[in-house]
């Protein structure tokens, strides 16, 4: 794998975590379980804090999404262009070809039953 594509695996990981932060932080917008601990609610993060954290959310849904595509299309060429970043076709390949040898010399199975033939 390379360093760019560990690296930007690395940020999807940590922007995601973030996001579900952020997601996890928000107060709802019918009370759910914050009114049920209290009511607590917006007391905690002000007043304007719903605005901010939407915009955050907002943000780091993009950055997410932006980095998902990156990735994809770093890994799709890699695969195009016949590079195996981490060696994972060519394991199965090689896999593959021991397997292919062996069922093509397996004994054939007799097609009439033993049991019939003795009657």
């Amino acid at each position: 794998m390379s360093t760019l594509t560990v690296f930007l695996y690395a940020l999807v990981v940590v922007v995601s975590l973030l996001l579900i932060g952020i997601i996890l932080i928000q107060p709802s917008k019918s009370g759910g379980m914050g009114a049920a601990f209290g009511g607590v609610g917006e007391s905690v993060f002000g007043g304007q804090a719903g605005s901010h954290l939407t915009r955050a959310t907002v943000i780091m849904t993009a950055v997410f999404f932006l980095l998902t595509l990156v990735l994809a299309s770093l890994i799709g060429h890699g695969v195009r262009m016949g590079r195996s970043d981490d060696g994972v076709t060519a394991a199965l390949e090689a896999a593959a070809a021991p397997a292919a040898q062996v069922e093509t010399t397996a004994p054939k199975a007799e097609t009439a039953p033993k049991a019939e033939a003795a009657k």
